[in-house]
């Protein structure tokens, strides 16, 4: 008779098993914040990280098992991305009247990313790789891993950050841009997009669809720029 580690052993090796961890630890999440109202703090994504990260470590699986599986998800960060082209062209009108400021805020919000992480993590005595890792952890996973690389970071540190990131984005901006009393929904999207990526995305259109197109906007623009600017903020810091 087959034991239940045997089966265990069989079944994490099946790409199938850990996609469908995936999706079902996302549903819970979403259950869990749905059922407390919208409450920032119980974001979907970080109980899915957190239910995922559970079963590795009491299973034992390595990562890279794990995303061997679940690469299916990683691949649809890029369309998911594209998609936001429909919010932002209904929003297109808005974003022609405050494109000046705009850019001047895709300008400091990005270069301050980048060098508050570089110079924060130099203070903690933090270098080479892994002080290249911290550069693109403000942009969307694909392009900051592509960045890190380039940088020569290492890429899986830098995913992690890039999730750790966005999910304290997620989480602490409602309660500060209500704290800080800022209204326009196009400020706090912009805001969201450029510092948390598609997490803070993703809380922005769950807030305001105004708010989700500006935070895709930025989040889109920043990677850009991060991509062009990150090797010479880097460099300052050599």
């Amino acid at each position: 008779m087959t034991s239940l580690p045997e089966i265990w052993s069989y079944l994490s090796e099946g790409p199938l098993l850990w996609l469908t961890a995936t999706l079902v630890a996302y549903v819970i999440g979403d259950a869990a914040f749905r059922a407390s109202h919208g409450n920032p703090l119980i974001n979907p994504v970080l109980v899915a990280m957190i239910l995922l990260a559970g079963i590795l470590w009491t299973t034992s699986t390595p990562y890279q098992t794990y995303f061997e599986g679940a690469q299916f998800v990683h691949f649809l960060l890029g369309p998911a991305t594209v998609a936001l082209a429909g919010p932002l062209y209904s929003n297109l009108h808005l974003v022609r009247r405050a494109l000046v400021p705009m850019l001047g805020a895709l300008v400091v919000g990005s270069v301050t990313a980048i060098a508050s992480a570089l110079w924060i993590a130099q203070a903690l005595g933090v270098e080479g790789a892994q002080l290249a890792s911290l550069a693109p952890k403000s942009t969307t996973a694909p392009v900051a891993i592509g960045i890190s690389e380039q940088l020569g970071g290492l890429p899986t540190l830098t995913a992690a950050l890039v999730i750790l990131t966005g999910i304290i984005g997620a989480v602490i901006v409602t309660p500060l841009m209500n704290a800080l009393r800022i209204r326009d929904w196009r400020a706090r999207g912009f805001a969201v997009g450029v510092s948390a990526h598609g997490i803070g995305t993703a809380r922005a259109f769950q807030v305001n669809e105004t708010a989700g197109a500006f935070a895709g906007i930025g989040m889109g623009l920043n990677a850009l720029l991060t991509a062009l600017i990150a090797p010479y903020v880097l460099s300052l810091f050599l």
